[in-house]
Parts: C-alpha cells; structure tokens; sequence
C-alpha cells in the first residue's frame, strides 16, 4: 500500500511512474488526513466551548436571579417587621386606650405609602377596620347628623377613613360596610325620630354635605328605607285644604335624588288634589300655585286630564258669568281665566274664548250701532287684543275671531250696514265659505294643472304631503321607489303596499291582488298595515 487506495502489482517495472506524476504522494495524503482529523477535533472543542459558555449565562443568570430572590425575601422581611412593629404599636396603644381614629389613619396610611404592595397583599385595611369600629360607633355615639352637619367633626374623620378605604375593590367593599354598620343606623334613628317631610331642608344638606363621602349603595338604601316611607306617610297624611305649605315645595327638592321613585306617590297627590278642586272658584289663585309646579312632573295625558275635567269647567261658567261692557268694564272674570292659559290645553281654551268672542262681538255691535267715538272703539279692540295671551294670539281660531270685529268695525267706518254677528252659527259660516274657496280654489288648480305641467307638479306635492302625513301619524313608511313607474305616474311605497299619486284628477291608486284601484285614505292606511303582496 503506497496510497489511499490498494493496488496489486505484478511487475516491478513502472513502478516510479506514478510517483512522478504526483510527487510525494503519500505525504500529501497523510497530510490531508491530519487535517481533517485535527478539523474534526477543532469542531468538537468549539462546540464544547459553546456549550460552556451557555452553561456560564445560565449559571449567571440563576445567579442574579437568586440575588434577585434574595433580595427581595431580605427587603420582604424588613418590610413584615416593619409591618409587625406598627402593629404592635397600635395595640399597645389600643390597649392602653390612647388609639383615635386619626392615628389609626395616620400608621396605616403610613404603611400603605411605605409597603403598597404588602397593604394589599395581608389585607391590612381589614387590620385597619377592626382597629377602627369601635372608636367610629364612640364618635357617632349621640350623633345627629340634621343639626350642622357641616360643622362637625365627623365629617372630616370620615373623609381621612375614605382616601384610606377606597384603595381597591376589597378596600371599597369594607368602606361601604362600616358605613352601614356605624352611620346608617345614626341616620336612620335621626329621620326617624326627628325629621319632619314637610322642611326637607336639614335632611337634604345632610345628604349633600355627604354626598361625595356615602357610597351609593348606602345613599340608595337611605333614600329608599328610609326617606320614601316618610314621605309616603306624610302624602297620606297630607290635607291640601289644611295645611299652609304648597305639597310640591316638600315633594319636589326630591326629584334630583329619587327620580322616577316619586311616582308611587302621585296617584294619592292628584286625587286628593281632584277632591279640593271640586268646591274651588277661579277667584281663588291658591289653586294656580299649587298646581302650576306639577305641569312638568305628571305625566302630559294626566295632567291634561286633571286639567280637562276639574279647572276648564270651572272657567267655562266663569267666563260665561263675564259681562262686556265698553263704558264700566269688570275684568276679574277675564283675568281669572287668562292665568291658566298656559296650564290647560290649547283646545280646551280655544272652547272657553268661543264663549268670551260670542260676547265680545256683540257687545262691539250694538256699540258700533250707537254712532260711536271711532276712536275709542279703536282704542277698546286694541285693548282686548293685548290682553289676550300670546299662546291663545297665534292660533287661526282667535285670529279670525278677532277679525269678525275688525270686519264690523271697517263696515261702520265705511259707512256700511253693520252685519250683525251671528256667534257660533256665523262663525260656522265663515268657516264654510272659507272651505267653499278653498275647494274653489282647488279645482281651478285642478284646470290650470292640466294646461301647465309645472302646475301639475305642485299639485302632486300638496297630495303627496297629506299622504305623507298620514303614514307618520300611522307609522308607515312613505317613499318613492325609484325606476318605478305607472301609467307616467312616479310609483311610491306605503307601508307594504305600492301606490301612485293622479295629482290631475285627486285621486290615490293602490297595487292590490286585482291590479291598482282606487282607494281612499282610509282604505289606504288599512291597506298599508295589513296586506303583504309581492313588490315588483
């Protein structure tokens, strides 16, 4: 063997040759084997130098880390004595009887600036609170929390207790119970015993003054157990005819804090105020202040309804009682009327002022028939005029109303027959020959609609906006489905019908199971809820 390879040789002859094509030959090939063999052990000493050196981190980091530990469990330690000496100070203290709620506070505050993290995790405000509850049931000891509550020091212990307690969920949770267990039952036996409904005045500064220092659990359970049932007892107990204090300056200071609460009450408010009302006279404006303030507290449908059947009849015979007299003029009646315009209902007013024009136009009559002072006249229409609300002012009823006596008193003026002035028949005259015009006046729109298509159009707007209406007032949906088209008219959706609108000759055509037929707006609104075809 002279190489890496074996070979058989059967002559001696050429034996050199090979040697000369590659010289020293079988020192090269030893040579490239001690390299590969020394490479190999290279990489096998870098390989165990790397494992080493990761050996080495993680032992240096095991190590910081056991530092780390150290440390900690040292400065838990010194914490835990710190912790444990305070302690023990404090109950050396509690038992030698010399422990206030302030340095409480003070020593556990202290430790919950110092160990955060060790008040939270041992709990200590529950330490702190056993510490505490029987030094706040001394201090709330002959408390009453209605007689300057602003002046007294528990409300400032209370708050120091707060910023303590109110740390975390669990810290809250004890705040909330000392409270009920040490100041709710002061404040129950207080309302209790001592306050009255009818002055709301010390129980609602109480609550105020305490309203950032009671958790709202104890605020609702007072509010509910405490202050509804005095004040249901004192709406039962209540005589409006009795007593001086209007029920709505006790009843009301509440509505901030017990809301929608207070509606148990109304029912027993408004029939004993219904029960009053009927032996009052209009003459009587007590009855104004009292019930003026419920406007907005009752419901609108009860309150319109209390309006309805116990002050309008009232102004009704009032108003009937009223004499228009342009020489010695009594204006009590009038005025009695006019202060509860803006309590009952427009409508109901507008009825009780048909009765007050009947009269009024008359009396402008027979005084223009008199060959009056104009002058004077003037001066008595202007006057009347102002001394009508402005509510009663703006509607279209009092306006032709008043125009009845403008007319009467131009025709006088003019010099013209005075038409006398047939109250309500003659108002429903002219309510007729005003819808005569109108209709009139329709049907020439109607003609002028088919000659001019802008015309047309507005005609079809005016249609489509009492369609339009109607779908609100029935809670329909009323839009137009574009593309959709019939016989040149624009096709619309009502409710789950579709309909179009004949501008030209007023008429509304709905799509049905027979095809579109012509319907009324009655029929229409019955079709929109109930019928469910398929939509094109």
């Amino acid at each position: 063997m002279r190489g890496k390879q074996v070979k058989v040789l059967t002559s001696l002859e050429n034996l050199n040759d090979e040697e000369e094509s590659i010289p020293m030959a079988d020192l090269m090939y030893n040579v490239r084997l001690l390299v590969s063999l020394c490479e190999v052990d290279i990489l096998k000493i870098d390989q165990d130098l790397k494992i080493e050196r990761g050996v080495i981190v993680a032992l240096r980091k095991e190590k910081e880390e056991l530092e780390h530990d150290a440390a900690r469990q040292d400065k838990q330690l010194y914490s835990l004595s710190e912790i444990a000496n305070e302690l023990e100070r404090v109950s050396n203290q509690c038992r030698l009887g010399l422990l206030t709620l302030e340095s409480v506070a003070k020593s556990f505050g202290d430790l919950q600036k110092v160990f955060p993290e060790e008040y939270k995790l041992f709990r200590l405000s529950t330490i702190a609170c056993s510490f505490a509850l029987d030094l706040f049931r001394r201090l709330f000891l002959g408390w009453d929390p209605l007689v300057k509550p602003e002046d007294d020091h528990q409300l400032s212990v209370v708050s120091i207790w707060k910023d303590l307690l109110q740390d975390d969920e669990i810290s809250d949770l004890l705040y909330s119970r000392l409270l009920m267990e040490v100041v709710f039952p002061v404040v129950r036996t207080s309302i209790t015993n001592t306050w009255q409904p009818k002055h709301p005045e010390p129980l609602l500064r109480f609550l105020d003054l305490w309203e950032e220092l009671l958790p709202q659990f104890v605020l609702q359970t007072i509010l509910d157990h405490v202050v509804m049932p005095k004040l249901s007892d004192a709406v039962d107990s209540w005589d409006p005819r009795q007593d001086t204090i209007p029920i709505h300056v006790w009843i009301h200071p509440w509505l901030v804090l017990l809301g929608h609460k207070l509606e148990v009450l109304y029912p027993t408010i408004r029939t004993k105020l219904e029960h009053v009302l009927r032996d009052w006279h209009p003459s009587d404006a007590s009855a104004y202040t009292v019930l003026s303030p419920w406007k907005d507290v009752f419901n609108r449908g009860t309150w319109e309804q209390m309006m309805i059947s116990c002050i309008a009849p009232k102004l009704l015979v009032v108003m009937r009682e009223l004499e228009i007299n342009p020489a010695d003029q009594k204006l009590e009646h009038f005025y009695w009327v006019q202060t509860w315009v803006g309590l009952i209902p427009v409508d109901h007013m507008l009825h009780i002022m048909d009765v007050f024009f009947d009269k009024w136009q008359m009396a402008l009559y027979k005084w223009l028939c008199s060959n009056p002072n104009y002058q004077e006249v003037n001066d008595w229409f202007v006057g009347w005029r102002s001394l009508i609300p402005s509510e009663l002012l703006s509607t279209e009823r009092v306006r032709c109303q008043l125009k009845v006596g403008l007319d009467m008193m131009n025709q006088a003026v003019e010099g013209l027959a005075v038409v006398e002035p047939g109250l309500r028949e003659h108002l429903s005259d002219i309510n007729a020959r005003n819808q005569s015009q109108f209709l009139a006046q329709q049907k020439a729109a109607a003609a002028a609609a088919a000659a001019q298509a802008d015309k047309t159009a507005m005609n079809d707007m005016s249609l489509k906006e009492v369609i339009e209406v109607h779908a609100q007032h029935n809670d329909l949906l009323f839009k137009p489905k574009p593309g959709r088209m019939q016989d040149g008219h624009q096709v619309y959706g009502f409710g789950n019908i579709s309909i179009i609108i004949d501008a030209l000759n007023q008429k509304v055509f709905a799509q049905t199971e027979e095809g579109w037929s012509s319907v009324t707006l009655e029929k229409l609104v019955m079709l929109g809820k109930t019928t469910a075809i398929k939509r094109r």
